[in-house]
């Protein structure tokens, strides 16, 4: 589950970042919403959190952008701290679903993620046994697809065992033979080559140029799934 949070003021943006992340939810942070807008060319979120008084463009600007370039698919909330009617109703006739007034408690907008969510037929509880995340990569268990940089990656099936194996292993160096046991289920011998093979397979497949790297080969002892 992915939201990206629009805000020029660090400490709203911290506590909500943190707050966020604390219940399961992936996110990313732009500081102004020129910034947020070229982000949501190449990416693509769950749902969107923005301030309505954001530099270079505001939040009602990004709002209308959005909606008129992706549609209303994903849900977006403004954050305000302008509380008027008119002011509301500015907010939600640029494309906003919902709104929230500064200052704030975080179960509100959790509360508010999670309805909006469910109206756009997600299931926030259910979202952490629907997908494996990894830094910008999502791997989807029902149709055994990643996705990353807002593009959708196939997978063979044997790629996708492997690339499940090292997401539910990050951060971990995982040797050839413990690969094979565990992807391929077989003893194979020691000296075949296949698990280096598919390796390359899905790095090719899951780091396009422009992208980070992320499985990295660890001389002698195998490959670890990290961030560069």
């Amino acid at each position: 589950m992915k939201i990206l949070i629009i805000e020029d003021e660090q400490n709203i943006s911290s506590f909500v970042e943190r707050g966020l992340n604390i219940s399961g939810y992936e996110t990313e942070v732009c500081g102004d919403g020129l910034q947020a807008w070229e982000k949501l060319q190449t990416v693509a979120f769950d749902l969107i959190i923005v301030d309505i008084m954001m530099p270079f463009m505001s939040g009602l600007e990004l709002c209308k952008a959005y909606r008129q370039k992706f549609g209303y698919a994903t849900p977006i909330i403004l954050l305000t701290a302008l509380s008027t009617t008119e002011d509301i109703v500015k907010g939600l006739n640029s494309g906003a679903d919902d709104y929230i007034t500064k200052p704030f408690k975080l179960a509100e907008l959790e509360a508010r993620i999670k309805a909006l969510l469910r109206r756009s037929g997600i299931n926030p509880e259910k979202q952490n046994d629907d997908f494996l995340q990894f830094s910008d990569l999502t791997l989807n268990i029902h149709t055994k697809q990643a996705i990353r940089d807002g593009k959708t990656i196939h997978l063979t099936a044997k790629e996708y065992l492997l690339l499940e194996f090292f997401m539910q292993n990050p951060n971990r160096v995982l040797s050839r033979r413990t690969l094979l046991e565990n992807v391929w289920d077989m003893n194979f011998d020691t000296n075949t080559n296949i698990v280096d093979v598919y390796v390359n397979y899905i790095r090719n497949k899951i780091q396009p140029e422009g992208t980070s790297k992320l499985i990295h080969t660890v001389i002698g002892l195998g490959y670890i799934l990290k961030e560069e």
